[in-house]
């Protein structure tokens, strides 16, 4: 049987990835894949991708559907046949020749945490490197404002303004470090507005300046305080609003509306935020649309490929989801967050 490669990008990935025809059978994985599941790649070619579901039959339903969407999935227990389970939550999606991508982040290697705050490996790996080459500039930044809040502290108070933002960028960037370095049980969420963070993200944009974009805002007033950690997702809103520029967006537009009776994965929200960063920038690149949520799949020759893997890492922290759509001169990333909590929803095919 003839097989497919995986793209480079994705062979080396530390996140297990497995490939599939357009029939549903698997044509190729990455080595990850291969030592997650422990059997030879050999053994996995040809192999119907739904019979690896060792419990349940979500893959095959949605194999079945054929159409070009992504199926979120949650607990997934895959293993050939005869062998022990392994568990991974991850996403099934169309790839651009026709067949399916399975992505898997395993849960079993990460025993009593919850894999929603577990980083995938090779975002993690890759993070930690960065942070250690990152902590020497970190510290000059650091000294030079303090430098500078010393000589303007009787002088204008916007320039005072812009100094104390960035210092403290630098101490958020610092605690990121520290976090990646020496990981810590995520801190607790506290009720947190989520405007004063997108207004915060303004003033990033303001402040680094040098484009020629315009950042609008439609709030909706009504959305209440809800609990989540400020600092990440400022932080991702942040990469997305980067990106939406560094795409050549002329606008920018900060969208928040309330949404009441919401599905999220498989919970139903009675109150839930729809958070929509909308530009008329160049759009996703065709090539790019099926991995765009991959660590180190990036559009610019320059770009790491992890502001969106952060961002929706973000997302999940907060037991919510970061979907997009995308043409040329409108690409839409909604972040939908749950406010308060869900029950479980029913399935409709339970009801035939």
């Amino acid at each position: 049987m003839t097989t497919t490669l995986l793209p480079p990008a994705l062979d080396a990935l530390g996140t297990p990835v497995a490939w599939a025809d357009a029939s549903g059978r698997v044509v190729g994985c990455n080595p990850a894949f291969a030592r997650w599941l422990g059997v030879s790649v050999r053994r996995l070619l040809g192999q119907p991708l739904a019979s690896l579901e060792a419990q349940g039959d979500a893959l095959a339903h949605f194999l079945a559907r054929d159409e070009r969407d992504t199926l979120r999935l949650h607990r997934l227990a895959l293993a050939l046949p005869g062998d022990a389970p392994r568990f991974a939550e991850g996403w099934l999606s169309r790839w651009d020749e026709g067949g399916w991508l399975l992505e898997a982040h395993p849960v079993d290697e990460f025993p009593g945490l919850d894999p929603t705050q577990a980083l995938p490996s090779a975002l993690s790996a890759a993070l930690k490197g960065l942070a250690h080459e990152l902590r020497n500039p970190l510290a000059g930044l650091k000294g030079a404002a303090q430098l500078l809040a010393r000589r303007n502290a009787q002088r204008d108070p916007d320039e005072r303004e812009l100094i104390e933002l960035i210092g403290s960028e630098i101490e958020r960037l610092n605690g990121l470090l520290e976090q990646l370095l020496s990981p810590a049980p995520a801190a607790p969420h506290a009720p947190l507005n989520i405007h004063a963070s997108l207004e915060r993200v303004l003033r990033l944009a303001e402040s680094e300046g040098g484009w020629a974009v315009r950042i609008q805002r439609d709030y909706d007033p009504s959305i209440p305080e809800f609990d989540g950690d400020a600092d990440r997702l400022t932080q991702a809103v942040w990469n997305l609003v980067r990106n939406a520029i560094q795409a050549g967006a002329g606008t920018v537009t900060l969208r928040t509306r309330v949404e009441h009776g919401v599905r999220i994965t498989d919970q139903l929200h009675p109150l839930a935020l729809r958070l929509e960063i909308a530009d008329d920038g160049r759009g996703v690149p065709e090539d790019l649309a099926e991995h765009l949520f991959l660590p180190l799949v990036s559009g610019r020759a320059e770009g790491t490929g992890l502001g969106l893997a952060l961002a929706q890492q973000v997302a999940r922290e907060h037991r919510g989801t970061l979907t997009y759509r995308s043409r040329p001169g409108h690409t839409v990333f909604t972040v939908l967050l749950p406010i308060g909590q869900g029950t479980p929803a029913e399935d409709p095919a339970a009801h035939g």
